[in-house]
């Protein structure tokens, strides 16, 4: 899988925010070449959240264990909620796992964000392609979920 095509496929769930920083924009430099996916309706970024998926293309202050130094090199990391966490990783977010973050292809808790219920894929391919498109599909529900709640309570 490509970036291009994590990106059409997320896109392709509906009521996406897409957010792709680049130099002139006025986003934080660190963050030119990711992108970050929102469930958001009226195309705007909702207050009070994070982005239910990103992509990220380098390594980060404090998260270099991915290697995402390497040209090419890109990681998608997924907000997943509990359960599906449980079922990629096989413990809870908040028991500690072991897992090398630089191997490709393969889903594993997310090296910083994991105990939130975040997972990674380094360079999805043929072995995490499919869990990661239904990892990225529950975590796009969860987001619809949560909007769905806050915009209730907003109008009562």
């Amino acid at each position: 899988m490509t970036m291009d095509d994590i990106i059409d496929f997320v896109e392709g769930l509906g009521d996406v925010l897409t957010l792709r920083p680049a130099p002139g924009d006025g986003s934080p430099e660190i963050s030119w070449g990711d992108t970050f996916f929102y469930y958001s309706p009226d195309r705007i970024v909702p207050d009070r959240t994070q982005p239910f998926a990103t992509i990220v293309t380098k390594n980060y202050p404090g998260d270099e264990s991915s290697g995402l130094d390497r040209a090419g090199a890109f990681r998608v990391n997924i907000h997943a909620g509990k359960e599906a966490f449980i079922e990629a990783t096989g413990h809870a977010p908040r028991e500690q796992g072991v897992a090398d973050a630089g191997v490709p292809d393969t889903v594993i808790a997310h090296p910083v964000y994991g105990p939130f219920g975040w997972l990674a894929v380094t360079e999805p391919g043929s072995r995490s392609g499919e869990v990661t498109r239904e990892l990225l599909r529950g975590a796009h529900a969860l987001a619809r979920s949560r909007y769905e709640r806050r915009a209730e309570s907003t109008r009562r």
